[in-house]
């Protein structure tokens, strides 16, 4: 097995690996400080298994296993953590690979034995129990078989496009698996949605104005590649807008 070993701290990766040397099945193929390396490797060296730390400056452990889980074929994550009780609980619960720090060889040896892949949903559920912070700062594209991370913050839109979603941002336009549900459920606070197939981020929207056809729709403070039929508002949803806008 292929195992991937993901710590901000050298003293922590020395460690796994060490413990991993004297079990037979297993090879690290690599090893990254933080959650954009360990994208970039995963992607190179398509790893079975990632021991991958929780808290971590910049893309913490829980973002880090949402990208992961969108590669064509996703490892299995096992979580190691010093987080509290509380935490493990609801990783426990739902049945998340998790060592406590420090790592124990005999905790390790099961963790991998019974490592099992994750799904969003899961993730999801076991970070709010556990109180962690899940709101992404990137959403994921596939792009040529690499994974692009494109932050939050330079997205103007989300658009359904047949079974995925065309994210317009500042440096173009990508496709990305997410569903719009899914999306407004996590992002809500930062965009609103105008219509059945659109979020449109608040901060980009300047003003609510008519078109020629006496119909509602959002200009943007910025230049953007949405089209404008895609930025026409539905009745249902211009009280809404308006008032998001109010209060932002």
């Amino acid at each position: 097995m292929k195992v991937l070993i993901v710590d901000d701290e050298q003293p922590a990766r020395d460690r796994l690996r060490q413990v991993l040397a004297d079990e037979d099945g297993y090879d690290v193929v690599g090893e990254a400080a933080n959650g954009i390396e360990a994208l970039d490797v995963a992607s190179r060296v398509s790893p079975d298994i990632v021991l991958l730390d929780i808290r971590m400056p910049g893309m913490d452990g829980i973002e880090t296993a949402h990208h992961l889980n969108s590669m064509d074929t996703p490892p299995a994550v096992v979580f190691t953590t010093a987080y509290d009780e509380y935490a493990i609980d609801a990783f426990e619960a739902r049945a998340i690979g998790y060592i406590l720090k420090p790592v124990r060889r005999s905790r390790l040896k099961g963790a991998l034995e019974q490592a099992t892949r994750l799904v969003g949903s899961t993730l999801t559920s076991a970070a709010a129990a556990a109180n962690l912070d899940m709101q992404r700062r990137h959403v994921c594209a596939h792009t040529h078989g690499d994974l692009k991370l494109i932050p939050i913050d330079e997205i103007t839109s989300f658009i359904a496009d047949r079974k995925y979603v065309s994210v317009d941002h500042d440096n173009g336009h990508d496709l990305i698996d997410d569903s719009l549900k899914s999306l407004e459920a996590e992002f809500g606070d930062r965009f609103v949605r105008i219509h059945r197939g659109a979020l449109i981020a608040v901060a980009r929207i300047d003003r609510i104005e008519r078109n020629a056809d006496g119909k509602s729709r959002v200009a943007l403070r910025d230049h953007s590649q949405v089209e404008d039929k895609e930025l026409i508002i539905s009745r249902r949803h211009v009280a809404e807008v308006k008032r998001r806008l109010r209060e932002s």
